[in-house]
C-alpha cells in the first residue's frame, strides 16, 4: 500500500511540475505525459484482462492520472512546438487547433465519467474503459505521426 501511494505521489508531483514547465519545453512535458498515460492505461488493461488483480485505489489514480494529461494537453502545443525533440506530434495539431482541442476534451470528460466507475468494481471498470480507450486512440489516428 505505501509502495502504491509513493508512486502515485511522485506521479503526480512530475505531472504537475511538468505543466509547469511547460512554456519552457513543452515538447519534453507532453512526451512525459504521454509516457504517464500509458503506464496508467497500461495498468488498466493489465485489470481488465485479468493479468494483475483488480485495485480500485489504482484504477482511479490512473483515470485521474489520464483526466489531468488531457486537460493540460490542449495547452502543450504552442507555435513553434512542430518540431523538434524526437515529437511524433502530427501537423494537424496546429491545422486544426479547435478539432484537436475538442478529441482532447473528449478524452477527459471520458476519463473524468469513468473515475467512479473504476472505484465501483472490476465489471465498471471494463464498461467504462472502452469509452477512454476510443477517445485515446482517436486522437492518435489523427493527430500523432506514426514511428519512423
Amino acid at each position: 500500500m505505501l509502495k502504491r501511494v509513493a508512486i502515485t505521489g511522485i506521479t503526480g508531483l512530475a505531472v504537475f511540475a511538468g505543466a509547469a514547465f511547460a512554456s519552457e519545453d513543452p515538447i519534453s512535458t507532453r512526451q512525459n505525459i504521454m509516457k504517464s498515460n500509458g503506464a496508467s492505461a497500461g495498468a488498466l488493461f493489465k485489470m481488465v484482462k485479468g493479468e494483475i488483480e483488480y485495485d480500485a485505489l489504482t484504477a482511479e489514480l490512473a483515470l485521474r492520472e489520464i483526466f489531468a494529461g488531457a486537460v493540460a494537453f490542449p495547452t502543450l502545443f504552442p507555435e513553434g512546438s512542430e518540431t523538434g525533440g524526437k515529437t511524433r506530434a502530427s501537423p494537424e495539431i496546429w491545422k486544426d487547433k479547435a478539432g484537436f482541442e475538442a478529441t482532447a476534451l473528449k478524452l477527459e470528460n471520458a476519463a473524468l465519467a469513468a473515475i467512479p466507475a473504476a472505484t465501483s468494481g472490476l465489471d465498471q471498470l471494463k464498461a467504462s474503459l472502452g469509452s477512454v480507450a476510443d477517445n485515446c486512440q482517436a486522437c492518435h489516428e489523427k493527430y500523432r505521426l506514426e514511428k519512423n
